[in-house]
Formats: structure tokens, sequence, C-alpha cells
């Protein structure tokens, strides 16, 4: 068992926060004395404040600058499917 306080903030890592939960990609986005702002990757992104404290069944590892870069190439290339505009001109 881990806590959030052992992540950096700026990193992207995969981690599971139960034993039974899906393996989920998270970001750091901020760190303040007690708490992380986390951003989750999950459909839609999600965001939300977890104290340092709290538990993670697994940090299963920090992803590499090269991996997310690969990453938000399928990730942008699939939200832009969804956000199409209808041109009803």
């Amino acid at each position: 068992m881990y806590t959030y306080d052992l992540l950096e903030a700026g990193c992207y890592y995969l981690v599971k926060e139960k034993e039974d939960s899906m393996i989920t990609l998270i970001k750091v986005a901020m760190e303040s004395d007690h708490c992380l702002f986390i951003m989750k990757f999950e459909d839609p992104t999600d965001t939300e404040w977890k104290l340092k404290k709290d538990p993670l069944f697994d940090i299963i590892e920090c992803l590499s600058d090269s991996a997310i870069k690969e990453w938000e190439l399928y990730y942008k290339s699939n939200e832009d499917a969804y956000t199409e505009e209808d041109d009803d001109d």
C-alpha cells in the first residue's frame, strides 16, 4: 500500500487506487502542503484534490517523457473524434 505523498508534481503515473480497480493514468498537476491536485485521464477527464496521506493500492510506474508524447498523440486524436463541430451554414 502506498500514499499520494510519493508522487511528484508534473509527473504522469499509472496507478491502481484499490486492489480491484482498473489501471488509471493520472497527472499530479500541483502540490500544496497537505494535498495534491490530480488529473485523471478517464472518460471524461476528471480532476480532484487528494490528501497526501490518502492510500493508493499500487503505483505501477511513472511514465517517461517519450511515453507521454506517444500517448498524447493517441489521446488527442481520440479526443478530436468526439469534438467535431457541425457546420450548419
